[in-house]
């Protein structure tokens, strides 16, 4: 039995010596993980006047702002169907497109991007 142990003990000794040499950072991001400047890269922008996912203003845009989505619901401005407001829905109201991009137009002089 005591030579089991023994055994026991340089096959677990041997097996937590081999692996890696590397030191663990518990704190570090997994390897496969993207580096937080290619993450900001890629993510939508929301810093400017327009939002070009959504096509309206950043200031208005309910898609994009939770606080915004609360008060067009509070005031009965919703569009459940599309989860955005009655009057921000450009699929029931196609006209709306214009509307906003003639406020981008009058901005900037030219057309906005197409929104998503």
């Amino acid at each position: 039995m005591k030579n089991l142990m023994i055994c026991s003990a340089v096959v677990l000794g041997g097996l937590a010596m081999t692996g890696c040499d590397k030191a663990v950072d518990k704190n570090a991001a997994p390897a496969h993980a993207a580096p937080a400047a290619q993450i900001a890269a890629n993510a939508e922008s929301h810093e400017g006047w327009w939002c070009d996912e959504h096509g309206v203003p950043e200031s208005v845009c309910a898609q994009c702002s939770t606080t915004l989505a609360a008060d067009f619901k509070a005031k009965g401005d919703w569009c459940k169907e599309h989860d955005r407001p009655e009057s921000q829905c450009f699929v029931c109201h196609p006209d709306l497109v214009a509307k906003f991009a003639a406020q981008y137009a009058a901005k900037y002089g030219k057309e906005p991007p197409k929104p998503n």
